[in-house]
């Protein structure tokens, strides 16, 4: 992409406006990462506030720019739960982010899932075989050959590449697209190249630190982080500035760091530090 797109003016000015507004992004997260999630937001710009029950997600829904919705670690009650949250989202036409953590692992979680095709959310952000998961879950398929539908587990880490989740994160967009109540939306797939799609425009995000994945909840605090963004910007602009925030902190990050234990303390540094001068001098590549 071109220095002078506007697009980087666009992804500059989203950066800007989260510092500037701190605007709030409420989860109902995965709690063996929560505090990461929220200390992540903080850093990025942003204002955070967790819950678990119902009504409060519904009060804070209404001062809340955004809210996110993590299914990493699950408890019984989160099956009917998660499922009238996200359809009073659908109602108002709240912005919302969804991480479908293991997507495919289990009959209470897929069910979760299943639900939420009825009251999609705004931005999925995923790795790539959870992103091919909840295409089968939802019946987004892509012909005979595909292998969305098996739904197969993945636990928390992925057994494909971005570049095999392309088309399914594509034709997942279209259908955020189509369903949800703002007929806005994005697909974010993590990877070592990152993709972000609208289902008409592709971006891929080189760079990134190896250390993420050595530690709990990298991905899950980058969805509490689109979150953020997504309070002050469309769905394509949201997901592709919170991942280029996040590249480039870890980078930084990763420069310093001895181990896991300070990379995550170098890292919260490092999103409170990267400017959005930086965020959007990244590189970016567009598909088409």
């Amino acid at each position: 992409m071109s220095p002078d797109s506007p697009i980087r003016e666009r992804i500059r000015e989203a950066c800007a406006m989260v510092r500037q507004k701190t605007p709030l992004a409420q989860s109902f997260t995965n709690f063996v990462t929560m505090n990461l999630v929220a200390n992540a937001q903080l850093a990025a710009g942003g204002s955070a506030a967790m819950s678990f029950l119902p009504d409060d997600i519904v009060d804070i829904d209404d001062i809340s720019g955004a809210s996110y919705i993590n299914v990493g670690t699950l408890l019984p009650s989160y099956r009917e739960t998660l499922e009238k949250i996200a359809q009073v989202f659908f109602e108002r036409q709240s912005l919302w982010v969804l991480d479908p953590v293991a997507a495919g692992l289990g009959a209470t979680r897929t069910a979760i899932l299943r639900s939420f095709a009825n009251y999609p959310p705004t931005i999925v952000r995923a790795n790539a075989s959870e992103t091919i998961a909840l295409c089968g879950i939802w019946g987004i398929s892509l012909g005979p050959d595909s292998h969305g539908g098996m739904n197969r587990p993945a636990g928390v880490e992925t057994v494909d590449d971005v570049d095999s989740a392309m088309p399914y994160a594509i034709e997942l967009a279209r259908y955020l697209r189509a369903h949800n109540s703002t007929h806005t939306a994005a697909v974010a797939v993590s990877g070592e190249c990152d993709l972000i799609t609208d289902g008409e425009r592709s971006f891929r995000l080189p760079g990134g630190d190896a250390m993420m994945t050595k530690i709990t909840g990298a991905g899950c605090s980058l969805g509490g982080v689109t979150a953020s963004y997504l309070a002050v910007s469309d769905p394509l602009i949201a997901a592709t500035a919170a991942s280029l925030h996040y590249n480039r902190a870890s980078e930084k990050a990763g420069a310093v760091a001895k181990g896991p234990g300070s990379f995550q303390a170098e890292f919260l540094d490092a999103l409170w530090q990267t400017q959005p001068d930086e965020i959007c001098a990244s590189d970016i590549i567009e598909s088409r």
